[in-house]
């Protein structure tokens, strides 16, 4: 069975960059999560305090299983919530991270409101995304995306065994 590559973290850390640059380096499927949601109609309704949509993730993993069933060639998949899609379906969990002053200023750039900036600080300081990946048991890698790091071809060389997932 195909497996993917997920591509997450906190909203604003990077992700889609770094999924884009792996799905265009090593010749793969980019899946945006964000648009899947709202072509299947997954969104369960709307937070008016967080300001975003309310996803069962249950049926986004249903989809985004059936997906890697039926492709012919590995997917990169990006989103926050994509770790939580079964050890069995997941080759590799890359989790971006960013520096909290940086990271703080993407998000108010993004038009957050303060509450929402705040959680999403609070997510990337006790480091959510990547515990829940290791609690699914996910091979997971942590690439920093804050301005001065490396660039991401640097990092797709410096972990060489991505090598294997090229097409």
């Amino acid at each position: 069975m195909n497996k993917a590559i997920v591509v997450t973290g906190t909203p604003a850390t990077g992700k889609t960059t770094v999924a884009k640059a792996i799905a265009n380096k090593l010749n793969l499927k980019y899946i945006d999560v964000n648009s899947l949601i709202r072509t299947h109609n997954l969104s369960e309704g709307y937070d008016d305090k967080m300001k975003c949509d309310i996803v069962d993730t249950d049926k986004l993993n249903r989809i985004l299983k059936q997906m890697i069933k039926d492709s012919d060639q590995k997917l990169v998949i990006d989103s926050h919530l994509s770790h939580h899609l079964p050890k069995s379906y997941v080759e590799l969990c890359i989790v971006t991270k960013c520096e909290l002053k940086e990271l703080k200023q993407r998000l108010e750039k993004r038009g957050y409101s303060k509450a929402k900036v705040r959680e999403n600080l609070d997510a990337e300081i006790f480091d959510i995304c990547r515990n829940e990946a290791k609690e699914k048991g996910h091979n997971v890698i942590v690439i920093n995306t804050s301005e001065g790091s490396k660039d991401i071809d640097d990092v797709l060389e410096e972990f060489g065994f991505l090598k294997q997932f090229e097409a």
